[in-house]
Parts: C-alpha cells; sequence; structure tokens
C-alpha cells in the first residue's frame, strides 16, 4: 500500500495554545514537540512521504527548520482529520493516509505498522485506530487527571469484531475496583493514531457533527455517528510508556518517559 503520513499541527489550541512548538527535554537534548512527533513518524518502515500539515506559518517555518515537508492546510479546518482530508486532496495518488497526531511524540514505530497491516486484512474497515491495554499505572493516571478537571487520554470499547462502539474521554468501561501498578486491565488506551482509505478521508469534512462530537470533542466519533465502521487495532507496549501531551503537566511526564527510553529499546 502507498502510504502517506500526515502530522496536524495547529497553533491556535484552546486548551494549549502553541502546543507544537513546546520544547520537551529528552536525552537527546531539547526538541518541540511537533519535531518530535515528526521523528517519530521518520522511524516507521516502509512509509512513502511523511507531512505536516498546518495552517500557522510559526510552525510551517520551525518545521521546515528542521527539515520536515509541509504542506499548507486552511484554517477552517476543525480537527486533524479535517486537516488531513485537505491532505489527501492536495496530494492524491496513495492507498492509506495515516494521521500521526502532532501531540504524540512517543508513539512507537510498530504502532503504526500493526496498524497498517490491521486495516490492510480488513477490506470493510474505513478508518483503523490503535488501543493499548492499560496497566494499572495507567488507569490511576487517566483518573488522576479527571479528578483533577484535566483531561487526559481517551479510552475505547469496541465489539468481538473490533468494531468500535464508543471512544470516551471518561474512563471506560466502569469496572468499581483498583488495580495493580503492573496488572493488566479491561480498559483500553485509545492511540491518538488513524489509518484512513482515502474515500472515507475525503468525504468526512460533509458529514453533520453530531452530539457525541461535540459533547466528547473526539474526531473519530463522526465516523460512529456517520455508521461508518472504526477498527480497533489491538497495539503492545512491549515495555515502552506511551502518553500524549493534552495539558502543560503533561510535558514532565512526558520528558521522563523520554529518559527513560533507552533503558526500553
Amino acid at each position: 500500500m502507498k502510504t502517506l503520513i500526515a502530522i496536524p499541527a495547529r497553533y491556535a489550541s484552546t486548551r494549549y495554545p502553541g502546543k507544537p512548538l513546546v520544547s520537551l527535554v529528552g536525552p537527546d537534548g531539547a526538541k518541540t514537540l511537533i519535531q518530535r512527533s515528526w521523528e517519530a513518524a521518520m522511524a516507521v518502515q516502509g512509509i512513502d512521504r511523511v507531512v505536516v500539515a498546518t495552517d500557522d506559518a510559526r510552525i510551517a517555518d520551525h518545521a521546515a527548520g528542521f527539515g520536515a515537508e509541509v504542506v499548507m492546510t486552511s484554517s477552517e479546518a476543525r480537527n486533524g482529520t479535517e486537516r488531513c482530508a485537505e491532505v489527501a486532496a492536495q496530494l492524491p495518488g496513495y492507498d492509506v493516509i495515516v494521521n500521526l497526531q502532532g501531540d504524540a511524540p512517543l508513539t512507537p514505530a510498530w504502532f503504526i505498522a500493526d496498524l497498517l497491516r490491521g486495516l490492510a486484512a480488513d477490506p470493510g474497515a474505513e478508518i483503523a485506530t490503535p488501543v493499548l491495554r492499560c496497566d494499572g499505572r495507567a488507569v490511576s493516571g487517566f483518573l488522576a487527571d479527571r479528578r483533577a478537571g484535566r483531561v487526559g487520554g481517551t479510552t475505547a470499547i469496541f465489539d468481538q469484531n473490533r468494531r468500535g462502539l464508543y471512544f470516551s474521554k471518561e474512563v471506560i468501561p466502569y469496572t468499581g475496583r483498583e488495580y495493580a501498578d503492573d496488572e493488566p486491565t479491561p480498559i483500553f488506551h485509545h492511540v491518538g493514531v488513524y489509518a484512513y482509505r482515502p474515500a472515507a478521508l475525503v468525504q468526512y469534512p460533509s458529514w453533520p457533527i453530531g452530539p457525541l462530537e461535540t459533547l466528547e470533542g473526539l474526531e473519530q466519533l463522526r465516523f460512529l455517528e456517520n455508521g461508518r465502521p472504526v477498527l480497533c487495532v489491538e497495539v503492545e507496549a512491549k515495555g515502552r510508556q506511551f502518553w500524549e501531551l493534552n495539558n502543560p503537566s503533561d510535558v514532565a511526564v512526558i520528558e521522563e518517559m523520554l529518559r527513560a527510553l533507552p533503558a526500553q529499546l
């Protein structure tokens, strides 16, 4: 499959303005969030092209400065999927468009490789996204965010055929118990990566925004609310920690995980 990875990035984030240009210090020094996300995309083998998609000149200039190809998109895009739809329109000829969101620099290359294999094996799926089984430590982090009034990671539930039933910023399903840090749980962290078939992606901006997408602020719910199946592909952490940068408090968390990377590889 001819595959393109697009990294949507916008400066005017409601919760965290300027987030793509936030500096993250790791064992390789200080690099911005968008550069680390681009490096994560470039580490995936078998990808034909990687682009940063933005409507902001500051992000575009910075990305070009570290060697990224930039596709300028409109300020009308309401989320990363709509921005990727603009990329698909500008750069036709790809079998799959991958949306690696610019706030997930800890995404291992095998997450995307497994995602693409899952989509290829399921011709009926128009969009696929990874899910990662949480251990007790991850669930505790989600719940701590909720208690503090922060919007943290997203969780997912799916049927026996791995079709997504719902995605939420709340911790679902409810289990009514606590877990040890290293204990596997029945809760799945939705990893913010999507692989789309172009036909569905280019239609996406024309679909109505439903009440669930409005309430949760989750772009993938537009697929479910318009009767489109979302394939959930389970991926394995293989000892790596995974976290997304949603709030300023996540910077320290991600920097700690970056420092631990050499020991985890």
